[in-house]
């Protein structure tokens, strides 16, 4: 079974990430430790809140470069809703810098007639990039569960792997870039269609487990 590494600092439930990628096949362990990053078959990176408290976080616990070192080896990432920011350079929301591995940046939703912010409950996926390995068995206007106040604008717009709208604005709903992928959405709350883009990951960490370098 795919050893996969959640990685603990501070933001969000763990626990339900956990329970998501359990059922989808995995062996999910909560870590902090550099070591268990390393050791891992895949990464997963979850969370809920701001974006400053969660870097400042991962770089108290040094985190920060265990993370991109494992990225830049090829071992399978995926990043959970504020898992999906921390990827990108910085954020409006604060001053922090961001993981900088995706270029671009996190703008804020602009109010408008007939929308609440933050972006709270179901909403349908348009599917950008067809053969990300996410997407089998997810079809085009399936339903995840976002809450969110803030989304990825990636400078390279190809590495959207599927968009989401509310009110007028169309937005970033997931992103996938060679071995990194990572979803604005709580799959684990987004059964069935969440479930089965939590077994599809899972499924290519075991496809690629003795092609990744330790």
């Amino acid at each position: 079974m795919a050893n996969i590494a959640v990685i603990d600092y501070d933001m969000g439930n763990l626990h339900s990430a956990c329970k998501g990628l359990a059922i989808a096949g995995a062996t999910p362990h909560i870590t902090d430790v550099a070591a268990d990053l390393a050791a891992a078959d895949a990464l997963v990176l979850p969370g809920d809140g701001a974006f400053d408290p969660a870097m400042r976080h991962l770089r108290s616990r040094d985190l920060i470069q265990p993370i991109k070192d494992a990225i830049a080896r090829g071992k399978p990432f995926l990043g959970i809703c504020l898992g999906l920011q921390l990827l990108f350079d910085y954020s409006d929301e604060g001053q922090e810098a961001g993981l900088g591995i995706i270029p671009g940046h996190i703008k804020k939703f602009q109010p408008e007639p007939g929308i609440t912010i933050p972006h709270m409950g179901w909403n349908q996926l348009t599917l950008t990039q067809p053969d990300c390995p996410l997407w089998s068995g997810i079809q085009d206007g399936d339903w995840v569960y976002f809450v969110h106040s803030y989304y990825a604008e990636p400078r390279d717009p190809q590495v959207m792997a599927a968009t989401t709208t509310h009110g007028s604005q169309t937005v970033t709903a997931a992103i996938a870039q060679e071995n990194v992928m990572a979803m604005q959405y709580h799959p684990e709350k987004s059964a069935p269609a969440g479930l089965t883009m939590l077994a599809n990951f899972v499924a290519l960490v075991q496809a690629q487990r003795p092609a990744v370098a330790r």
